[in-house]
């Protein structure tokens, strides 16, 4: 009898302490901090562009292209696609990748390409790319909207964000920041409607 009633006081302790104080303690956090309890959403001219937490779609050669998505970049279904390294038909689809940004960016290797350019993530959301994800796809960008490639160049390397104090995690560009101001420097295009595809 001591056994259940042990069993039954932590069973109600955890039921409060992970149903229902987590939960307010979360949801008090995301009072103190708005902006970014709710992604961190980016407006352009007043309009919602995207959010700075959660990865776009951008194919067209004018932008940089984040990391592929098994969701399609559905924010409400996040996910990945569950198949191994190994598998068969996830090794085609990331060759195909492969052979469709070596065949859209003519001078890079394929070996330099890296591996978030061409594989999905567990979330299928990500919204950062690598330093050098970004570099090798300057030249594509810079042709497809006639600029000085160093231009664009510098572009990339002044959205670098470091790693977090410094330590933690790595080096990486926002993708849809940097789209937004590669819109920016090249003002001439009308592109609202292609950054709102990737919503």
């Amino acid at each position: 009898m001591k056994a259940i009633l042990k069993d039954l006081k932590l069973h109600f302790a955890t039921l409060i302490l992970f149903g229902l104080l987590f939960p307010l303690l979360i949801w008090a956090i995301g009072l103190l901090f708005p902006h970014q309890s709710n992604g961190l959403p980016i407006y352009k001219e007043g309009k919602l562009i995207g959010f700075e937490n959660i990865g776009q779609k951008f194919y067209s050669d004018k932008y940089f292209w984040g990391r592929p998505s098994a969701m399609d970049y559905n924010g409400a279904s996040t996910g990945g696609s569950n198949k191994g390294p190994t598998n068969p038909e996830y090794l085609a689809q990331v060759e195909e990748r492969i052979q469709q940004f070596l065949d859209k960016n003519p001078g890079v290797k394929r070996s330099e390409i890296p591996s978030e350019l061409v594989t999905a993530s567990g979330s299928g959301l990500d919204p950062h790319i690598s330093p050098q994800g970004a570099r090798i796809q300057v030249a594509r960008v810079a042709a497809a909207r006639n600029l000085d490639p160093e231009r664009v160049r510098q572009l990339v390397e002044s959205h670098i964000e470091a790693p977090l104090l410094g330590l933690f995690g790595t080096a990486r560009v926002n993708v849809l920041k940097l789209n937004l101001a590669l819109d920016e420097m090249d003002s001439g295009n009308n592109t609202d409607k292609e950054l709102k595809s990737g919503l």
